[in-house]
């Protein structure tokens, strides 16, 4: 197994010269820790004693004990460091200036899940805004992509459907590093703020999380394994609908279903196990919380088989053409709101093209709809190789 150093870890060995005259702030979570499980902000405050003066959290909290979207976190003290801890998902989602003046540098030190929809990148950007408009300096500490950083999947967002679940026109699986990412919002979306990057060391594009040889940290609450997070940019496209995402089970997004589902006669319109990657194994579950909470659903579990060949997002398509085909009259599209948008279906917000889902209704065949993004596709995986730190 390939031993990965992260930019958590390449700060400890060498630690930049400048930094230590800083005043620190530090974007950080419970996934954000070394090999040995030692959390970054004692790690920090070890090398540079005295330094750190505050910390920040993204969505789903400093602890990440928030179970799901538009579930708001105080600002608290840290118990241990006795140092304030912001939270930029809960009154405000931007730092403001009363929150970036005590600093010099902020740090960000975040997992992201690979997924265009996932708000950490997003918290991210508006850290950059905020340390441009406020004349600060950001140090980002890469970590893997957790799908690997070859695979670049889905329809690019359209910007009339801009949200906190999608800010730029990137894919719904991108291929990137959260590093790599703050370098494309910096410059391409021309943000311009003053910003370095520690990358990883022995990190290769092909890894999947399980190869690089690091602890997995539930970077949020339904997120509990690397499994979850292959998954995750298909099965996310279930929170826009009636359809249980596993939330409130043990497998969030490996499992999915609903009362209604005649698991048969789904089975049987997808060709049966014919999908890429993936083996689909009928199953019932009761979830504790979130959707159809204490009813039984019928559906399926996920398992990935090849994980090469595995599509999430395309997957995730045919499984909802499949239930929209044979339960139309029982199946919704979840209204809003959806992630502080109030407006907008939040299945068109996930999805990123109002046009895709309509394409779903009509039954037009996945293929079809698939060869409508790869134009604004390709123009993406070009313009993402200028912002590769990693062969």
């Amino acid at each position: 197994m390939e031993i990965v150093q992260t930019g958590l870890e390449n700060l400890l060995e060498t630690p930049p010269k400048w930094l230590f005259d800083q005043r620190i702030g530090l974007l950080c979570n419970p996934a954000s820790v070394d090999r040995k499980l030692r959390h970054a902000r004692h790690l920090i405050n070890g090398i540079f004693p005295g330094q750190l003066v505050s910390l920040f959290s993204p969505q789903h909290g400093f602890f990440g004990e928030k179970q799901d979207n538009m579930s708001e976190s105080p600002d608290m003290i840290d118990s241990v460091l006795q140092i304030p801890v912001f939270s930029l998902y809960g009154a405000t989602r931007k730092p403001t200036r009363e929150m970036i003046d005590p600093i010099d540098t902020l740090i960000i030190d975040l997992q992201d899940a690979g997924s265009r929809v996932y708000t950490f990148i997003y918290t991210m950007s508006y850290c950059l805004e905020a340390a441009k408009k406020f004349g600060k300096k950001i140090l980002i500490l890469d970590r893997p992509n957790p799908i690997n950083g070859i695979t670049v999947e889905g329809n690019c967002l359209s910007t009339q459907l801009t949200s906190f679940v999608g800010r730029y026109p990137i894919p719904m699986r991108h291929g990137l590093t959260i590093g790599e990412l703050s370098l494309l919002f910096n410059d391409h979306y021309r943000i311009g703020c003053d910003i370095e990057t520690i990358p990883m060391k022995g990190w290769k594009r092909t890894m999947c999380f399980p190869e690089t040889g690091l602890p997995w940290i539930p970077p949020s609450p339904n997120l509990p394994t690397p499994i979850s997070a292959m998954v995750y940019p298909g099965q996310v496209l279930l929170e826009g609908t009636n359809i249980s995402e596993g939330r409130g089970t043990t497998q969030p997004f490996e499992l999915f279903g609903a009362p209604f589902l005649e698991t048969e006669k789904i089975f049987s319109t997808l060709g049966g196990n014919k999908m890429p990657g993936i083996t689909l194994r009928q199953t019932a579950f009761e979830p504790t919380s979130n959707k159809w909470k204490g009813i039984c659903c019928e559906g399926f579990q996920i398992h990935i088989t090849d994980p090469v060949q595995y599509v999430p997002y395309i997957t995730t398509l045919r499984l909802i053409q499949a239930v929209l085909f044979h339960h139309r009259d029982q199946f919704e599209w979840k209204p809003p709101p959806y992630e502080y948008e109030f407006h907008q279906m939040p299945i068109d917000l996930i999805i990123g093209d109002r046009e895709i889902r309509e394409r779903l209704e009509h039954m037009d065949q996945i293929d079809d709809i698939a060869e409508s993004w790869k134009d604004d596709l390709d123009l993406f995986i070009a313009r993402r190789q200028k912002f590769s730190l990693y062969s």
